[in-house]
């Protein structure tokens, strides 16, 4: 079943789970535009994150969902928070969502964990989720290993449920590969950061608009915590220390805070600007309604095209 129809929405899109960034009133703003919406519980505790929900509601009507890393010491107050709020549709990371899947299964609710291999794919289908996210090392943020191209089709193969890609797709023609490539749908990030909704300051997105095809570095790969980012003073300095040695607790003394450094205050040069490798892509601030309307289109292009 592809994603639009299975979750009641517009697009097959998803906005990704942008911590710090995917606010209730950004979830809505997607969700308006035809997406789905995804408040990300990164970076707030249990009373935020009820907080923005309750914003999401006031501002939409239509179908949204949260994203919960579940390595957060507050995961469980806001896996039962969640479900109280009638919240539909989960998507977690870092980490199981085990624990919880009785309880939001008895709320009625769809369950998208993020998965980085086909592994992981195979055990949370057993666990009961209704569908995963697979996502390839293009992407912003936390990464894998493996990229979407050669990732989404090998979790095809390995399980029943639907499948979403995610990781470098910011246009009609990479809606339309990921398409062929078996998956109901897409996951967005780094293109939305180049939307006139998105929170972030404005140098963020300038910093987005800027960005070209070989702009993004990869941090943490040898602590074993790969972070994709916008390469800056911070971003080298980080990758010079990891391969001269540096304690990981260091390593992340070094780093802390950068994310809302960047988001809020628009630190280009310390801040941590996680970005997709798609940023190449993404030349012009736009309204998330546009973005979406454009990439849809060109995929309906492609394919007429292709004929």
């Amino acid at each position: 079943m592809r994603l639009d129809k299975m979750l009641g929405i517009k697009y097959p899109i998803i906005q990704g789970g942008m911590a710090n960034i995917a606010n209730g009133e950004f979830a809505a703003s997607v969700s308006n535009a035809g997406g789905l919406g995804i408040i990300a519980a990164g970076g707030m505790d249990t009373a935020m994150l009820q907080k923005e929900i309750r914003i999401c509601k006031e501002k939409t009507d239509r179908p949204f969902g949260v994203n919960i890393m579940l390595m957060n010491p507050e995961a469980d107050n806001m896996a039962e928070m969640i479900a109280k709020e009638g919240v539909k549709i989960v998507t977690t990371g870092a980490g199981s969502p085990a624990k919880y899947m009785s309880l939001w299964k008895e709320n009625g609710m769809k369950i998208i964990p993020v998965v980085s291999s086909t592994a992981l794919a195979i055990r949370m289908q057993r666990l009961g989720a209704d569908a995963v996210i697979a996502e390839g090392c293009e992407s912003g943020g936390h990464i894998g290993e493996m990229t979407t191209m050669t990732l989404v089709p090998q979790v095809i193969d390995a399980v029943n449920i639907p499948v979403i890609a995610a990781g470098g797709i910011a246009d009609g023609r990479s809606l339309a590969a990921v398409f062929a490539l078996g998956a109901c749908g897409a996951q967005i990030g780094t293109v939305l950061l180049a939307s006139e909704e998105c929170p972030i300051h404005q140098a963020y997105k300038d910093a987005v608009i800027k960005t070209k095809d070989n702009g993004t570095i990869v941090t943490g790969r040898i602590a074993g915590t790969p972070v994709r980012i916008i390469k800056n003073s911070m971003a080298r300095e980080y990758v010079k220390m990891e391969k001269e040695g540096a304690d990981k607790m260091d390593l992340e003394k070094f780093t802390l805070g950068s994310l809302r450094r960047a988001v809020t205050n628009g630190d280009t040069k310390t801040g941590s600007l996680m970005a997709g490798q798609v940023a190449g892509l993404v030349n012009n601030i736009r309204p998330i309604k546009v973005i979406l309307e454009d990439m849809y289109n060109g995929y309906k292009q492609v394919l007429a095209e292709m004929e």
